[in-house]
Order: C-alpha cells, then sequence, then structure tokens
C-alpha cells in the first residue's frame, strides 16, 4: 500500500540545516499496523507527515496505492488526503459547540452527496466506535476516552483505506488508554491500516509491527508473532 524509498527531509532553523529524515526506505503492507517508536527528535512525526501527504519530502519518493501524492497539484493533493486518509492529532480539535455527530459530520462537508447519505455514513462510523445513543452530546459532556472515540469516527468517516495516529493514548489514563487501543485493534482486524506514533512500550505492543527510528533513520523493526 505504502512505500517510501530514500526519503529525506530536511528543515532550516536559523538558516541551520536540520535532517529529520535521512534516506527512509519503507513498506507498509494493505491492512497492516504499524507503529512509530523513538527518542523526541528522531523523526516520528515528520514520518507520519509525510504519509499523510500534509508534508512533501525535500528528496525522495513516496508511493501510496500506486499514487504519488506529492506529484499531485495541491488542489489534488487536498483530494487525496479526504480521500486516502484519516488523521488523528494528539490534542483532539473537536468544536466545542458541536455536538458528536456535527463534529464526526465536518470531514463529510464538502462531499457532493445528499444531506441523509452523509448523516447515515456519519452514524454508522459513530456505532463503528461504540458511541451511539451519545449523538447529540457536546465534548465536554464526554470522558476523555469518548473523545478519543469520537475523534477516530471522525477520522474514518470517510472511510480512508489508511488511518494515521499521532500519540493517540498520550493524554488518556492507563485504563481509558487500553480501551483506545482495544478499539483500534478491531478496527485493524476488520481491514483498517493502521500507523501510529507512540512512546508507549504496551501501547506499541498492539500493532503487528513496530519500527524504530533514531536520528532521523530507522534503526530496527519487530514483527509480532502471530
Amino acid at each position: 500500500m505504502i512505500e517510501l524509498s530514500r526519503v529525506t527531509k530536511v528543515y532550516q532553523a536559523d538558516g541551520v540545516a536540520v535532517h529529520a529524515l535521512r534516506e527512509v526506505d519503507l513498506h507498509i503492507a494493505e491492512g497492516e499496523f504499524v507503529a512509530l517508536m523513538g527518542p523526541s527528535g528522531s523523526g516520528k512525526s515528520t514520518l507520519l507527515t509525510i504519509l499523510g501527504a500534509m508534508n512533501p519530502p525535500t528528496t525522495g519518493r513516496v508511493v501510496i496505492d500506486g499514487i504519488e501524492p506529492y506529484n499531485l497539484p495541491l488542489e489534488r493533493q487536498a483530494d487525496f488526503r479526504h480521500e486516502y486518509v484519516g488523521f488523528v492529532f494528539q490534542q483532539y480539535h473537536l468544536i466545542p459547540y458541536l455536538t458528536v455527530l456535527e463534529n464526526v459530520l465536518l470531514p463529510l462537508t464538502i462531499a457532493q452527496r445528499p444531506r441523509q447519505e452523509k448523516l447515515h455514513q456519519a452514524k454508522a462510523a459513530i456505532e463503528r466506535v461504540g458511541l451511539g445513543g451519545k449523538e447529540n452530546r457536546l465534548p465536554s459532556q464526554l470522558s476523555g476516552g469518548e473523545q478519543a472515540r469520537v475523534t477516530i469516527a471522525r477520522a474514518l468517516v470517510n472511510q480512508p483505506p489508511l488511518l494515521l495516529l499521532d500519540e493517540p493514548t498520550g493524554n488518556l489514563d492507563s485504563t481509558t488508554g487500553a480501551r483506545v487501543m482495544e478499539l483500534l485493534v478491531e478496527l485493524n482486524r476488520a481491514g483498517q491500516a493502521v500507523v501510529m506514533v507512540t512512546h508507549n512500550p504496551e501501547t506499541a505492543a498492539c500493532a503487528g509491527r513496530i519500527i524504530r527510528l533514531r536520528d532521523g533513520c530507522i534503526e530496527g523493526m519487530t514483527a509480532r508473532a502471530k
């Protein structure tokens, strides 16, 4: 599903070149669950945003489902992200004055579909993450774990083949975080590809493969025994 070939990302900081990634080669299969680990500054989040067609590499090639997103015009890149990628940030970015249903509907606002179809799709995503019956609640009326589930539902509402998560349990207690990870494992078993950045070894252990980065390079990979 994803092929990265010699991907390098260089940022300029006060005129100094900072290498976030250095000639990374990576293959992620369709339906795989991958965890990205490494110390701060190792390149994890940069790699995640490059996979999400949000951050063009300085050099190298990125292919997702046979498409090179960074070779597309900017407006087509936005369409590509909308169709292929669901992104869950560590800060959930839920709109506080919108209900659960309205928050999940947001990615569908530009879709040229009947409103009833959009409502059906959003409600199905909410059901899928176990929040059926809470469509009309505001984010402030939800627990931290429930808010995390809303952000996952919002990321899934377009039915993208790739779900990207940046520290999905970072703001949660261990019990709530474990429940969120159970949901991600269930989604992956149903065929959803998941790539997740995490510092937590217990969270990473839920993935089928752990990729460790250091200083912008892949230091090693570990596949979980099935």
